[in-house]
């Protein structure tokens, strides 16, 4: 009996090690330009078979149109804040939803931000077992002596 039930305790042990953990969101409202509102993803690159949407520009050049191309940085230098932006990348790499998911306080620079991030162009679609599928990605960011940082 006990070598049934360790049997038991060790198949179920493998079965869950081998599991991979795939987080879905639920999206409620209807998005244009979704290809399926049941299967959306925030995807974990470091999981085997999950790759993340991938944003057309490097990181450093994100961070520079953010500095040069939000106005509220250079009129309020002295203003802090934190903020997180939520996009929401299409399986063919559209942007369907950008929207702050964290707001600084201050509705001009969200918009602004917002403005900055939806002009980026076409994403690499994030992919789930080799599938495109509709992701979310984050970026969280400071606001700081006049400049934006991740």
């Amino acid at each position: 009996m006990k070598r049934i039930i360790l049997t038991g305790i060790i198949g179920l042990v493998g079965i869950s090690a081998s599991a991979q953990f795939v987080a879905k969101m639920e999206v409620k409202e209807d998005i244009p330009g979704i290809c399926d509102k049941d299967e959306v993803y925030a995807l974990f690159p470091s999981f085997d078979g999950q790759d993340e949407a991938v944003c057309p520009i490097s990181e450093e050049e994100l961070l520079k149109r953010l500095n040069t191309e939000v106005p509220f940085l250079k009129e309020n230098p002295k203003f802090k804040a934190k903020g997180m932006m939520g996009l929401i990348i299409n399986c063919k790499g559209d942007v369907i939803q950008c929207k702050m998911d964290n707001t600084t306080g201050n509705k001009e620079l969200d918009k602004q931000i917002e403005a900055v991030f939806s002009s980026l162009g076409e994403w690499k679609a994030g992919k789930l077992d080799g599938k495109d599928v509709d992701s979310s990605v984050l970026y969280s960011f400071t606001v700081k002596k006049g400049k934006i940082n991740f």
